[in-house]
């Protein structure tokens, strides 16, 4: 069996596999399922590398994924009108099966899904996120930017000097009253000096799968890219819980939280989440909410 025969069964899958937890009435599982699946089409139409695909059979795909986000979209709407059902989703099965020899017209009046806006870290906190992103689109002056990889860009421990100390912090799960809603979940950590510059690379967490309540639970440890004895006086760590907006179609920063060196100890902290733009000066901070909801994380040190 071919590569491509192989990734086209495992979409294939995935769909079936969606569409099944839809019908049972698991709609995070649903839109979890969903939009994994329209980010790997999506990944595939957006590859200049691949010849897997014609551009038409790439066209259909790119529909597909516009398909898989209104559905997300249409379960997470209050309006009892659905605008995508799951029938009409289910309708795909059989184009996405038979996609190398699909010839048929699409069955839906849809435009493929367009690239993903995404932001760097921080760079969504100097504008009016939702106007910018409005009038942009509406002049056709967004630039397309690919799409995120839900592994994740964590990086692995650095090797130990004598005498210095490096800290493994456990991101264990982030409270949240609409825990939920939130699609493709996932954490930004960066370490930041008084003026808000960056002194490590920054790393995302992959996305979370597994929300229970009004948590979203991550369980990965994340590995602080400098020895604590190095770094500066008023350094401080950054988290801004991330994810994404199928309607807009970005990436957005939905509140964040930040530990400042006093509070490295071994064992577990529990931290206060505050509203969005991310103030790397921590000047202007204001609680996301009154609720007693925080970031849950466990600390680890190792001494050689």
């Amino acid at each position: 069996m071919s590569d491509v025969t192989k990734t086209v069964q495992k979409w294939h899958a995935s769909l079936k596999k969606g569409t099944d937890f839809d019908s049972w009435g698991q709609l995070v599982e649903a839109i979890d399922e969903y939009q994994i699946l329209a980010r790997q089409l999506q990944k595939e139409v957006q590859s200049s590398n691949s010849q897997d695909f014609t551009e038409e059979q790439k066209k259909t795909l790119g529909k597909i994924a516009a398909c898989l986000e209104m559905r997300s979209s249409s379960l997470q709407s209050t309006h009892s009108q659905e605008e995508f059902t799951l029938q009409d989703l289910k309708k795909l099965e059989p184009i996405i099966k038979n996609i190398l020899t699909y010839n048929k017209d699409f069955p839906f009046d849809v435009q493929p899904v367009p690239l993903r806006k995404i932001f760097a870290p921080g760079e969504e906190e100097n504008l009016d996120v939702e106007e910018e992103l409005d009038t942009a689109m509406g002049t056709g002056l967004i630039q397309s930017f690919p799409t995120r990889v839900s592994a994740g860009t964590l990086l692995p421990r650095l090797p130990s000097e004598p005498g210095m100390t490096l800290l493994t912090l456990k991101i264990e799960k982030i409270g949240l009253k609409d825990a939920g809603q939130c699609i493709e979940p996932y954490m930004t950590i960066s370490v930041r000096d008084l003026d808000g510059v960056e002194l490590n690379p920054v790393q995302d967490t992959p996305v979370s799968t597994h929300k229970e309540d009004t948590y979203i639970h991550f369980d990965v440890d994340v590995e602080i890219q400098k020895h604590i004895e190095k770094l500066p006086k008023g350094a401080a760590i950054f988290f801004e819980f991330k994810h994404y907006k199928p309607k807009k179609k970005f990436t957005s920063t939905k509140c964040f939280a930040f530990m400042e060196m006093d509070e490295i100890k071994p064992g577990p902290i529990v931290i206060e989440l505050y509203k969005k733009p991310t103030d790397f000066k921590r000047k202007k901070l204001n609680l996301l909410t009154k609720k007693p909801l925080y970031l849950h994380l466990h600390q680890t040190l190792h001494k050689d």
